[in-house]
């Protein structure tokens, strides 16, 4: 993204009848308009290609602040957005053509649902930025539009007050401003939350990222176990971090590590099949290489499961932290017990036994 930066002449700490002085320094630095446009370039495509790809995680952002987006005028509307580059472009590809004001909120790089849920994207902040820019000296209405998903971060009220600007919530996807700019009000649909295949999916490959260690356990069971058991670790991996966001609404239950505990069983069964009808082994071989295969797969697919909680419209805080808390211990359990099993069956082939 292209951007110019402009220097206006006003302090960026200017204490307004509304709340309080920033306490800047006497020297401070007066604050900067930046310049952008609704123009997404191949730059921006790449970026956007490697934050899906979790590359560089923390560095997909721009500079908090004020930004000018074509030529806007003091009853010019204003919109908050995070600093991660993805939510900035989508809001400003959005506003295409339109004139207006974005006021970018530090939130490290984190998307404003997320930031919302982390506090970052909060009242606190965006009171700041409204200060910090001098706000009411350059719009003559005191409204600034806000992302729902935004809204759990943000009191209204208490950015009013602090402020004297009042919060406008605006529409879920960016793409429904031009509509929404109209008449400023949404339409049920603007306002629901939808998780469509294509969304999910999108999810995956961060998650394939974070799995690349694991696909070296495959090599190393290849010539431990052999092509069969590096096959299921291979299918234990991309069935966590692919299929599972594929199947996610059609998995019954409720919880995101049963979901995983279900889809790893039905993944692990043909491989516990193939591993417990070996007829080379005794009979409580093969029934332990069976176990193995059930309990390792589903509780690393069912962990997988786990992280997908942080990313999608199907969970809560507290709703997570109680399926951490639960479940978790019962993974661990599973995939110790299963690794010890394991263990047990190379030791017996190494000396013999088996």
């Amino acid at each position: 993204m292209e951007t110019e930066q402009k220097t206006v002449s006003r302090c960026s700490c200017t204490p307004s009848p509304q709340a309080p002085s920033c306490d800047c320094p006497a020297d401070s630095p007066r604050a900067e308009i930046r310049t952008t446009t609704g123009t997404i370039t191949s730059a921006n495509r790449l970026d956007h290609l490697l934050a899906r790809w979790g590359w560089n995680r923390g560095g997909h952002r721009v500079e908090p602040g004020l930004y000018r987006l074509g030529s806007p005028i003091a009853a010019s509307p204003v919109f908050a957005s995070a600093n991660y580059t993805l939510s900035f472009d989508a809001l400003r590809s959005a506003l295409a053509g339109l004139d207006a004001w974005i006021l970018v909120l530090d939130t490290k790089g984190i998307n404003v649902w997320c930031a919302a849920g982390k506090g970052t994207f909060g009242t606190e902040e965006l009171v700041r930025r409204i200060l910090a820019a001098d706000l009411a000296s350059l719009v003559s209405h005191r409204t600034i539009i806000v992302p729902q998903l935004g809204a759990p971060g943000i009191s209204s009220l208490d950015v009013a007050r602090r402020s004297g600007f009042a919060v406008e919530y605006g529409p879920v996807r960016a793409r429904d401003l031009p509509e929404y700019l109209e008449t400023h009000t949404a339409t049920p649909a603007m306002r629901r939350v939808e998780f469509p295949v294509a969304d999910r999916i999108v999810l995956a490959p961060v998650e394939l990222v974070m799995a690349l260690p694991m696909f070296i356990a495959a090599v190393v069971l290849w010539f431990l176990a052999g092509p069969i058991a590096a096959l299921a670790a291979v299918s234990t991996i991309l069935s966590g971090t692919v299929l599972f966001p594929i199947l996610l609404p059609f998995i019954p239950t409720k919880d995101f590590s049963t979901k995983g505990l279900i889809l790893g069983a039905v993944v692990a069964l043909p491989f516990a099949v193939a591993f417990g009808t070996n007829p080379a082994l005794p009979l409580w071989a093969d029934a332990l290489s069976a176990v193995t295969t059930l309990l390792v797969m589903s509780a690393v697919v069912s962990y997988f499961a786990l992280n997908f909680t942080g990313s999608t419209t199907f969970t809560s805080r507290t709703g997570v932290k109680k399926e951490i808390f639960t479940y978790v211990p019962v993974m661990a359990v599973m995939a110790v017990v299963g690794s010890l099993a394991g263990i047990a069956l190379l030791a017996g082939r190494l000396f013999g036994v088996i």
